[in-house]
C-alpha cells in the first residue's frame, strides 16, 4: 500500500460514498460532492492504493494543522468495504503518523461516537480516548469522541 495526494483528476470512488458510512447522506451528489471539493482545498487529502493490484482502496487526510501546539488531526478514512476490519486501516495509520510525527507531537482522531468499528480500530492502533465533543453539522449535531496519540521517543 501506498499514499500520495489526492488531485481533480481521481476518481470519486463509490466507496466514498457507501450508504453504510456514518454519514447517512454522503451517498447523495451535492453531499459527496461538497465532502471531495473540500477535501481537494485542505491541501491534506491523500488517496491510498493498493500496490500489488494498482487500484484506488480508500483515502485519509491531515487536517487542523497547530503549528504552535505541534498538533494535527488525522481523519476522513474511507476504506473500500472489502478492506473493513482487517489490516488496512492500521498499515494506513502506520503509513500517516511516521510522516506526521516529522512536524507534531500529538495527532488527534475525531470518531463519531456511534462509529464503534472506527473506535475499535483506534484502539488497535493504539490511541488513547481523551475527550468527547460536539460539533453542529449541516443536517444534524453530531457527538464525537477524541482519540490521541502522542509522538514516541524514538521521533525525537
Amino acid at each position: 500500500m501506498y499514499c500520495r495526494a489526492r488531485g481533480e483528476a481521481d476518481p470519486k470512488s463509490s466507496f466514498l460514498s457507501d450508504r453504510l458510512r456514518p454519514c447517512p447522506t454522503r451517498y447523495q451528489e451535492s453531499v459527496f460532492h461538497h465532502w471531495f471539493n473540500e477535501a481537494l482545498a485542505s491541501k491534506g487529502a491523500l488517496i491510498v492504493i493498493d500496490r500489488s493490484h494498482n487500484q484506488v482502496i480508500g483515502s485519509s487526510r491531515y487536517y487542523e494543522f497547530d503549528e504552535k501546539k505541534r498538533e494535527v488531526t488525522i481523519g476522513y478514512t474511507f476504506l473500500a468495504r472489502d478492506r473493513w476490519g482487517g489490516e488496512t486501516n492500521r498499515e494506513l495509520k502506520h503509513l500517516m503518523l511516521p510522516h506526521a510525527f516529522q512536524w507534531v507531537d500529538t495527532v488527534w482522531f475525531h470518531v463519531d461516537s456511534q462509529n464503534v468499528r472506527s473506535q475499535r480500530a483506534m484502539e488497535k492502533i493504539g490511541g488513547r480516548l481523551s475527550h468527547r465533543a460536539i460539533r453542529q453539522l449541516t443536517d444534524r449535531t453530531q457527538e464525537y469522541l477524541l482519540y490521541k496519540i502522542e509522538k514516541p521517543s524514538r521521533f525525537d
